[in-house]
């Protein structure tokens, strides 16, 4: 039995070297490989064995959508930012933020209506770019979800010490010397939360959606108790002192937006659920677009009322607005206020840790993980497999790793996810199922990213003023001239983004601007990231998808003298 066993290992090994010698004719031939919409709503989906479970309805997406940003943003992000970047003026960079999240979820929302699947963004670059975009786009998006899922479970630790009246979270924590740190804390609550949570997604879909809904309302009627005492018991004389609204500035508000937009991580992930919603051309555009709006002037009320409370530079980095409110001699409110971050984080978890465990679900479907990550089970219709392996990593990060070792490299991973949709949704439009040459697009979101670029180094080199109006003005003038003279020949969808390719174009700007805001460190580790992604690209991924894609291929020919499926090319 031994000596068999040892036979097929061999055999394994020797098969896998064997495809590897083939690695540059299958990365030719798989890189910008795409699948037609039809097939990824059919053909692929299939490979996940039992369908999901169609329960969801438009309500429940509006709810998960902001269920899954409130938790986030507000009480992990508003007080280092406004204490080390934005001062009082964090609202303006809350709203900066917005509307490049509400850009996006446009651009998010027109591609969910025409596949509706539960890939999300992997899904609309696959079909659009290539396998291999669509890998690395999905790629981010996990690394994304599952960073801040630990970072916002650790969150949950601080809250939850205040809600106990006790004003050091690490008091709650483990310290094990010799560690690094940063990461020698070990945090037991969040391990517990994060696991708890993972056990009832693989129960139910819909059981969960109803548990969000209830403490999505519970928070939101929480939120209106900060905004309205917030506002009762501070004084606007603190939005101007010490030292003015903007104490570091244009910059430093710019800064803050692009630190802030990891609170509208989570609408996102409304459109992975699109396999389980009913009348997905209605559902998804109020769900996705809805949520966005609801948040982001509950995020301006919310840092204007923490800003009207405390001079920004009292205002604490950890459990800001339970601080806030003890500063103010209100014990009790902070205890409360604890409470309801405590149950609004939770919240967040639960519709971040449904939607990443979608998203490797049909990346596992396309072959690109083990695709034991994509099987449904029959009976729950979730994604049972993914939903304990991401919830077993997010629970080991959140065990040991601090919420400012992740939080930036969170932010740019999502904005270039985010940048990566804007870019797909013009070419698709302009370019694919139409009579457009592929050139004039490819020119024009070039020439609109290196603009960007060149408008962010500017900004970047304070004294090269006038790179701004130079590179801001050649970015309207290339718009404008792109949308006179390429026409957009592809039928109208249920639903499309209004003013093509305006909006589109204004969220590649601001999503490459955001990015440059960031530290050079965030960026020195997301090269690192993405050098792994890629590597585990070559060496697994490609010859997964070849050898899957070939077998299919050779079973439809088998079944069918003439296949009328069949894998496509990039149009170019």
């Amino acid at each position: 039995m031994a000596t068999i066993q040892s036979k097929d290992n061999k055999t394994i090994f020797f098969n896998y070297f064997k495809s590897l010698s083939q690695t540059p004719h299958r990365l030719r031939k798989r890189m910008l490989a795409t699948w037609t919409p039809d097939q990824e709503l059919n053909q692929v989906r299939l490979r996940s064995g039992a369908d999901m479970k169609r329960k969801l309805k438009w309500y429940d997406l509006v709810a998960l959508g902001v269920g899954g940003m409130l938790g986030v943003g507000v009480f992990v992000t508003t007080g280092p930012v406004a204490r080390n970047h934005s001062g009082p003026s964090v609202f303006i960079s809350y709203i900066i933020a917005g509307i490049s999240a509400l850009l996006s979820s446009l651009c998010y929302t027109e591609f969910s209506v025409q596949i509706p699947v539960a890939g999300g963004a992997f899904s609309y670059l696959r079909v659009t770019f290539g396998e291999f975009v669509g890998y690395f786009a999905g790629a981010n998006i996990l690394m994304e979800y599952v960073l801040s899922n630990a970072a916002v479970a650790r969150s949950f630790t601080e809250y939850l010490c205040s809600a106990f009246g006790i004003s050091d979270p690490n008091s709650w924590r483990v310290e094990v010397p010799g560690l690094l740190q940063g990461y020698n804390k070990l945090d037991f609550s969040a391990v517990a939360l994060v696991l708890i949570l993972t056990f009832c997604l693989c129960h139910s879909t819909k059981e969960s959606s109803i548990l969000n809904l209830i403490m999505t309302a519970f928070h939101i009627v929480f939120f209106g108790f900060i905004i309205i005492m917030g506002f009762c018991n501070g004084s606007v004389e603190n939005l101007v002192k010490p030292t003015g609204l903007t104490p570091n500035g244009i910059r430093g508000v710019l800064d803050g937006a692009a630190i802030v937009y990891f609170s509208y991580i989570g609408y996102d992930s409304v459109s992975t659920l699109a396999e389980e919603i009913q009348n997905p051309p209605v559902t998804l555009p109020v769900g996705i677009i809805g949520s966005v709006f609801i948040v982001s002037g509950l995020y301006c009320l919310m840092a204007l009322a923490l800003c009207v409370m405390v001079p920004y530079n009292q205002i604490a980095e950890k459990a800001s607005y339970s601080m806030a409110f003890q500063r103010i001699g209100w014990k009790w409110a902070g205890n409360i206020v604890g409470a309801g971050a405590s149950l609004g984080i939770v919240a967040s978890l639960l519709v971040a840790m449904l939607g990443q465990a979608r998203y490797l679900c049909v990346i596992g479907r396309a072959r690109l993980v083990p695709s034991w990550l994509s099987k449904v089970h029959p009976s729950t219709g979730t994604p049972l497999n993914a939903t304990l392996f991401l919830g077993l990593c997010t629970a080991s990060i959140a065990l040991f790793t601090d919420l400012d070792i992740v939080i930036e490299i969170i932010s740019i991973g999502t904005l270039l996810v985010f940048y990566l949709v804007a870019n797909a949704l013009i070419y698709r439009k302009y370019v694919l199922t139409s009579k457009n040459p592929p050139f004039p697009t490819l020119s024009f979101l070039f020439l609109i990213t290196s603009c960007a670029i060149g408008f962010s180094i500017s900004w970047k080199l304070e004294q090269q003023w006038w790179g701004l109006p130079l590179f801001g003005g050649i970015i309207m003038v290339v718009t404008a001239f792109f949308q006179y003279t390429v026409p957009c020949l592809r039928p109208p969808s249920e639903w499309s983004v209004p003013f093509m390719p305006w909006p589109a174009a204004v969220s590649i700007f601001l999503n490459v601007f955001l990015m440059t805001t960031l530290k050079m460190l965030s960026f020195q580790r997301f090269a690192i990231w993405g050098l792994l992604i890629t590597l585990f690209y070559v060496l697994y991924g490609v010859h997964s998808t070849f050898e899957a894609e070939e077998m299919g291929m050779k079973m439809a020919v088998n079944e069918v003298p003439n296949p009328s499926i069949q894998l496509t090319k990039l149009e170019v």
